[in-house]
């Protein structure tokens, strides 16, 4: 049987599967109708087998994120066994990655269905469940293989989660964590976090030369998943340039990176969807471990523009920290890919959606810098939310976007515009930033048509520069010029993130409000 058809045989609707009767229809019809996807809602609660009446919403949710984590171990149980079913190098490349990403759906639900899981972690942890799920039918398109993709995903998991999220939703509520701390950090951890010098108290030493523990990123990598505990770990790395591919998987927990500087600790790699890659495994360097932190390095995808795709970082970690980093490469630099991130003091260089992604992630203090693209038109972000209830967006705030060096000679003949809406409900917004004249007096660009213009939200607050007059900006629907402080404080790193609860112990730098 040929791939395309057994997809659509295995992810089809489950609707005439046999069943065994649970909750009662009418009240199962009655809490369904609430959220934005009923039919599989009430498919699947009626055919629960528990028939204890549900009398609170804390318990129509908890019971409908255990049937979404059900449905996408069921889903995970199928995407197996379709391995030896992949004809080409380019599906078994994006197979590989839904096998990956359905392993980071079921971790997160379940985390949500943690006593400790507050509403404010459920409504990350839920938009990055649907965000890997998005990862997975987005690997597929992009490798060239679109035609059962949809079939894919059509397993009713993104449904159930998207009810998940509007019936939770809380998009700014204060998360719980003790001493400002999350509660994977231990007390005995803070004089470490807020060393002046972390790399005096490192845990491990890479080196090209020979001096340290290890040569290779990679290796030390390796050594940190055999430590016991998951209190911070230090790897110092030395000034060179290593040319590898470096993963930290979702067990290595707080692991923190720490170079001799931007320029001089560099790790570089050459992955690319023109190379046959696919965006989420192109980067060269990916983390997807909570509470990871990186300092004083420098991250290049290598590939070039000619090779469309290629990421020199993709962050899935939840609570991370990039300080006085440096994100160099051309389309799609930068996979802010989920979770709650926050970005200080950084350099980021790209053409085409070079920072993109659907995580909650505040870049404070940053230099953005724009290069010459192959189209002549760059567009400097690309957010990916899919649903109105993930509490997700990207918020550029007191930084800086100029012109990279092979930009400036050619800046007359090149359009730069602040984002384009990757997703449905892309969000993005920019606010006390400095502008300069390569920005394009209309701001944003479209991504197809009229798509996502009446229900993305793309804001502008008391930004300055040449290129910061809205006066010429676009007239769509979700665009905003926004005027009042209390709209803009949204979207700071004590609301947006509630970075004031677990930045604290990092010795970062931020600044909570506007």
């Amino acid at each position: 049987m040929e791939l395309r058809i057994l997809l659509v045989l295995t992810f089809a609707p489950l609707l005439f599967s046999p069943t065994i009767m649970g909750y009662d229809h009418r009240e199962v019809k009655s809490w369904c109708s609430k959220t934005p996807n009923p039919a599989p809602c009430e498919y699947f609660l009626s055919h629960n087998p528990k028939d204890a009446p549900i009398t609170q919403e804390s318990e129509f949710f908890k019971i409908s994120v255990q049937l979404a984590l059900e449905r996408a171990q069921h889903a995970r149980v199928n995407t197996y066994s379709l391995g030896p079913k992949c004809r080409s190098e380019r599906e078994k490349a994006a197979w590989t990655d839904c096998l990956e990403l359905y392993e980071y759906v079921i971790h997160w639900l379940k985390q949500t269905t943690s006593s400790k899981c507050s509403k404010f972690d459920a409504q990350t942890w839920l938009s990055t469940a649907l965000t890997n799920l998005e990862t997975c039918r987005t690997g597929f398109i992009e490798l060239g293989v679109p035609d059962y993709v949809l079939r894919l995903m059509s397993n009713n998991v993104s449904m159930l989660i998207s009810n998940n999220l509007a019936i939770n939703n809380v998009p700014y509520a204060e998360p719980s964590y003790k001493d400002g701390f999350p509660t994977w950090v231990k007390p005995g951890d803070r004089k470490l976090l807020q060393s002046s010098s972390p790399a005096s108290q490192a845990n491990i030493v890479v080196a090209q030369d020979g001096s340290g523990n290890y040569k290779k990123i990679k290796e030390a990598v390796a050594a940190a998943s055999k430590r016991s505990g998951s209190g911070k770990y230090i790897i110092y790395v030395k000034a060179g340039t290593y040319k590898e591919n470096v993963e930290i998987g979702t067990s290595l927990k707080n692991i923190m990176f720490v170079g001799d500087g931007i320029g001089k600790t560099i790790v570089t790699g050459s992955r690319s969807v023109g190379g046959g890659s696919t965006t989420f495994k192109s980067a060269t360097f990916a983390t997807v471990g909570d509470g990871f932190i990186a300092r004083d390095m420098t991250f290049r995808n290598t590939a070039g523009p000619q090779n469309h795709q290629a990421v020199a970082v993709r962050s899935g970690a939840d609570l991370s920290v990039f300080y006085r980093c440096s994100f160099e490469g051309y389309q799609d630099t930068l996979y802010v890919h989920s979770q709650r991130q926050f970005y200080r003091e950084c350099d980021i260089y790209g053409t085409v959606d070079f920072i993109f992604g659907n995580a909650a992630v505040v870049f404070q203090n940053c230099n953005i810098y724009a290069r010459n693209p192959p189209n002549k038109a760059n567009t400097l972000t690309a957010q990916g939310r899919t649903d109105p209830n993930q509490n997700t967006g990207i918020s550029i705030h007191n930084c800086r976007v100029t012109a990279a060096s092979d930009l400036k000679p050619v800046q007359s003949s090149v359009r730069t515009y602040l984002g384009r809406p990757w997703e449905k409900y892309s969000r993005t917004v920019f606010m006390k930033t400095f502008l300069d004249s390569l920005i394009d007096p209309a701001g944003w660009m479209e991504w197809s048509g009229n798509f996502a213009l009446n229900t993305l939200y793309y804001g502008e607050y008391m930004n300055t520069g040449p290129g910061s007059s809205t006066a010429n900006r676009v007239n769509w629907k979700g665009y905003h010029v926004i005027t009042s402080a209390s709209v803009a404080s949204q979207f700071t790193v004590q609301n947006f993130i509630s970075g004031n609860s677990w930045l604290l112990g990092t010795n970062v730098p931020f600044t909570p409000g506007l």
